[in-house]
């Protein structure tokens, strides 16, 4: 089992920069895939990026695609998400979540990952 908390929302103009990170607990962090996930209000909440338990494969959702960049540390058993460019419609609470079962194209989907954190707030404004 793992433990996820995040940390690194706020608020921030229009162009701006966020680094959120997501620390696990335990010591079997790089045996799990991870992935961010948002939520806006009154929305459903909707895949972000994913990077594979070895950190070499990662993934992205179109609307963050070329403006945002997941990474991890397994030595430090945190993850990353690098937001540049940002915009008003990224304005969510963005989650990171875990997998330890492996399930081919299936990254984008929310109920395949087992463990959650408890979301971090990222307000841009226009």
């Amino acid at each position: 089992q793992v433990q996820l908390v995040e940390s690194g929302g706020g608020l921030v103009q229009t162009g701006g920069s966020l680094r959120l990170s997501c620390a696990a607990s335990g010591r079997t962090f790089s045996s799990y895939d991870m992935g961010w996930f948002r939520q806006a209000p009154g929305k459903e909440r909707e895949f972000v990026a994913h990077i594979t338990r070895s950190g070499i494969n990662t993934y992205y959702a179109d609307s963050v695609k070329g403006r945002f960049t997941i990474s991890r540390d397994n030595a430090k058993n945190t993850m990353y998400l690098q937001m540049n460019s940002l915009k008003p419609e990224d304005t969510a609470v963005y989650y990171c979540a875990a997998r330890r079962e492996y399930y081919t194209g299936t990254y984008y989907l929310a109920p395949t990952y087992a463990y959650w954190g408890q979301g971090t707030q990222v307000t841009v404004s226009s």
